[in-house]
C-alpha cells in the first residue's frame, strides 16, 4: 500500500495525554532525546526510540539546538518519530537563527507530519548558554512571542520551559514564576522543567505560579546521572546545582562505571518518588539518547506500561 494512503490515528497532544493519564489515575511519563550529528548517531537515536517504545510513554521530544544543521536534524528526527513509530512526538522550536516566515515553515513541516504539540523556547544563543542573547533580524526575541505565534496558527498544544533552579538570566525565583504565568496567559497549556535535583524547588515554583491565578501543569524533568563529568558540565551550563551528597557518593565510586550508574539510578528513583508524592502530573526524563538507565528508573517507579525491548 502506498505510504500516502496509510491511515493512522492522530497523535495525542500533551494536554490530552495529561487528561487521559489523570482519568486513569496515573502520572504521564515522557522521554527527551537530542538530534543525531551523523548517520551513526541517527542509528543510536533510533535504537533508543525503539527501546522506549515498549514502555508506552505518553510522549517523547527531540531537542532543538542553536545551529542550523542541528535544527534541521531535529525536524527530520521528529517527523520520523511521528511517521514511523507509535510514539507521540512533541516538537521543539526556538527563536534562534530563524525569521518569522522561517519559523512558520518549520511549524508547517511539523504539522504535515502529524505533530500536534510544540515546546516553545527562546533557546540558547549560538555562542552558548553564557553568551549574550541577540534576536535574529526578522525573528522573535522571547519565548512568549513564539507562544503567541503558535497559538495564532492554531491546532497545537503549546508547551514552555520552566526552571525550578531559576533561569540563568533571572534575578529571583519569583521572577521565573511570573514569566511562566505570563506564558500561560499567552496560550501555553503545559510546561516541562529543566532537570533539577531538589523536589522542594519544583513545589515552590508550582505554588508560586498557582498564586498568580494560573492553572498550568508543570511536568518535572529528571536526568539520571550515569556520568559525573557529563552531568557536571550540563549543570554548569544550565545553572543547576548538584547536591553535595550526591556528588560525594558518585566520586566515591568514580572508578566503577557500574556503581556510578547504580547510584544515579537510585537517586533518580528517589527524586521521582518524592515528586509524584508531591503531586507531579508526570515525569519527563532526559535520556541523552541512552535509555537503559531511564527505563530502569521508570520500572522502579512502576511507570512502564508495556514490554521493554532488550538493550
Amino acid at each position: 500500500m502506498p505510504e500516502a494512503s496509510v491511515m493512522r490515528q492522530p497523535h495525542r497532544t500533551v494536554l490530552e495525554s495529561l487528561a487521559v493519564a489523570a482519568a486513569e489515575g496515573r502520572p504521564t511519563v515522557s522521554f527527551e532525546f537530542f538530534p543525531p550529528r551523523d548517520a551513526a548517531g541517527e542509528q543510536v537515536l533510533w535504537q533508543a526510540v525503539r527501546r522506549v517504545e515498549g514502555a508506552r510513554p505518553d510522549f517523547v521530544s527531540v531537542t532543538y539546538g542553536a545551529g542550523g544543521g542541528t535544527q534541521e536534524r531535529t525536524v527530520r528526527a521528529t517527523q520520523r518519530i511521528a511517521r514511523e513509530s507509535s510514539l507521540s512526538p512533541v516538537a521543539h522550536l526556538t527563536c534562534v537563527g530563524r525569521t518569522v516566515p522561517q519559523l512558520r515553515q518549520v511549524v508547517g513541516a511539523y504539522a504535515d507530519a502529524g505533530v500536534r504539540s510544540v515546546l516553545a523556547l527562546r533557546g540558547d544563543p549560538p555562542g552558548g548558554p553564557t553568551a549574550p542573547w541577540q534576536r535574529t533580524e526578522g525573528g522573535l526575541d522571547r519565548a512568549i512571542e513564539l507562544v503567541e505565534l503558535l497559538r495564532g496558527l492554531g491546532g497545537f498544544s503549546v508547551g514552555v520551559a520552566a526552571f525550578p533552579d531559576g533561569h540563568p538570566e533571572s534575578r529571583t525565583p519569583s521572577q521565573d514564576a511570573r514569566v511562566l504565568a505570563l506564558k500561560a496567559r499567552a496560550g501555553a497549556s503545559f510546561a516541562v522543567t529543566q532537570f533539577f535535583f531538589d523536589p522542594a524547588r519544583w513545589e515552590r515554583l508550582v505554588d508560586t505560579v498557582a498564586s498568580q491565578g494560573v492553572d498550568l501543569p508543570v511536568i518535572p524533568g529528571i536526568m539520571p546521572v550515569t556520568n559525573l563529568r557529563q552531568v557536571t558540565r550540563f549543570a554548569e551550563l544550565s545553572g543547576t546545582p548538584l547536591p553535595g551528597d550526591l556528588v560525594d557518593r558518585l566520586e566515591a565510586v568514580a572508578d566503577d562505571p557500574a556503581a556510578v550508574r547504580a547510584v544515579g539510578v537510585e537517586a533518580a528513583t528517589r527524586l521521582g518518588e518524592r515528586l509524584l508524592a508531591a503531586g507531579a502530573p508526570g515525569l519527563h526524563f532526559y535520556t541523552l539518547n541512552s535509555s537503559t538507565a531511564t527505563l530502569e528508573v521508570c520500572a522502579n517507579l512502576g511507570l512502564v506500561r508495556g514490554r521493554l525491548a532488550r538493550a
